[in-house]
């Protein structure tokens, strides 16, 4: 069901609580963001809000905290960043509950930005904790959600203020699931899902759900393996989850019974270890070397996977070809990434996460039609759950 968003309530004079995502790369101590794009993708609904003379209070979390304060965690370098970014004063408050950020959301005035502190210094958040989320309720009227990316987990600024405030969606939520949505719903045909990534287990569900939707289905990645074992080829000493074996030959047989490819790669680049500086070859899938490893699709695969692709109407990616830290294995990720970027009559959806970070990395976010910020959220979403923080917003029809 479609969701209400700020465009649907009336904001001018409010107290805003923004929920977005600003977990976003970065190195502990030097204050240092690597890629400030899921700041970027909040600007408009935040424009939005201070153009339309609401007071604004950010909330966000960043890394893993474990529910106490971690120095090289706190948000003010995101607060530096974010001002550099919108072009005006943004407030930063050393907590996110309790006197000092009731005192600075108390003095915010129409038009005016503050971020709290770290949401996951509390350990609260996590465990959805309903005096956690009411205190944070407390300091707006209103609950805006633009954090797609973390719209999968149950937490208390994400599930939980909902229950105390009008609950909204904000322009990147609402375009996150327009987007998404399409895949499931309204896919300009063919359809073909390229999912790549290290594990079969973290994809069954989207595998399963998408096999009665698309009409290709490319597979790379470390879970390749696993499919190319299924296959009967030998691997070498590549990871394979010997308990998802079953599952793969299964979907094959599915996918042949509806007439669906299920492409998996037909060359690939193996090395004689798990590092960046190995000796490594390009070899046809059933000659890996014993003891070697598969560490990237070869450019046979993606001339098969082009024929699939130059055809498409919409074409979904989530899950990097290669080990795309090592540049040695990453040739088949950006092979991937410029194809998808050439193929202007296809709508094309990167899926967020590790491969979204490779598509920033090349510059080739302008080529896609949409570049999500949730790699696991948009993996659920996919998969045909019903995520926390979507169900917790209001209804177009309420």
């Amino acid at each position: 069901m479609a969701k209400r968003t700020v465009r649907d309530i009336t904001v001018e004079g409010g107290k805003v609580l923004l929920r977005v995502d600003y977990n976003v790369p970065f190195t502990p101590g030097a204050a240092h963001i690597a890629d400030d794009s899921r700041l970027q993708a909040t600007l408009p609904t935040l424009r939005y809000l201070l153009e339309n003379r609401a007071a604004v209070v950010l909330c966000s979390h960043l890394g893993r905290p474990g529910g106490k304060v971690v120095e090289e965690l706190r948000l003010k370098p995101i607060a530096e960043r974010l001002e550099s970014l919108l072009g005006r004063p943004v407030g930063y408050v050393q907590d996110c509950i309790g006197p000092h950020a009731r005192q600075a959301a108390d003095r915010l005035q129409p038009g005016q930005v503050l971020l709290l502190e770290n949401l996951r210094f509390h350990p609260e958040e996590e465990r959805n904790d309903s005096a956690f989320a009411r205190a944070l309720a407390s300091l707006a009227d209103l609950y805006v959600n633009d954090a797609f990316a973390a719209a999968h987990r149950a937490h208390a600024s994400i599930e939980g203020v909902p229950h105390h405030l009008p609950a909204v969606a904000g322009f990147l939520m609402e375009r996150e699931l327009a987007m998404l949505g399409q895949v499931l719903h309204t896919p300009k045909r063919p359809l073909v899902a390229i999912l790549g990534g290290a594990k079969v287990g973290d994809k069954i569900g989207v595998l399963e759900n998408l096999l009665g939707r698309v009409d290709a289905l490319l597979i790379g990645g470390g879970m390749a393996a696993t499919f190319l074992k299924a296959q009967g080829c030998r691997v070498g000493a590549s990871p394979v989850e010997e308990d998802r074996l079953g599952f793969a030959r299964a979907l094959f047989r599915k996918a042949q019974a509806r007439g669906i490819p299920l492409v998996a790669p037909v060359d690939v680049v193996v090395a004689s270890a798990f590092a960046a500086d190995v000796p490594h070859r390009m070899v046809p899938v059933d000659q890996v070397p014993e003891g070697w490893l598969i560490l990237d699709v070869g450019p046979g695969t993606i001339e098969t996977f082009k024929s699939r692709l130059q055809r498409a109407g919409t074409v979904f990616w989530n899950g990097p070809l290669g080990v795309f830290e090592f540049p040695a294995f990453a040739e088949g990720t950006k092979a991937l990434a410029r194809l998808l970027a050439s193929l202007k009559e296809a709508t094309t959806i990167v899926g967020g996460g590790s491969t979204a970070e490779a598509v920033h990395e090349l510059g080739l976010e302008g080529a896609m039609s949409h570049v999500s910020t949730g790699g696991g959220a948009s993996l659920e979403f996919l998969d045909g759950r019903v995520l926390p923080g979507v169900a917790a917003l209001l209804d177009k029809e309420s």
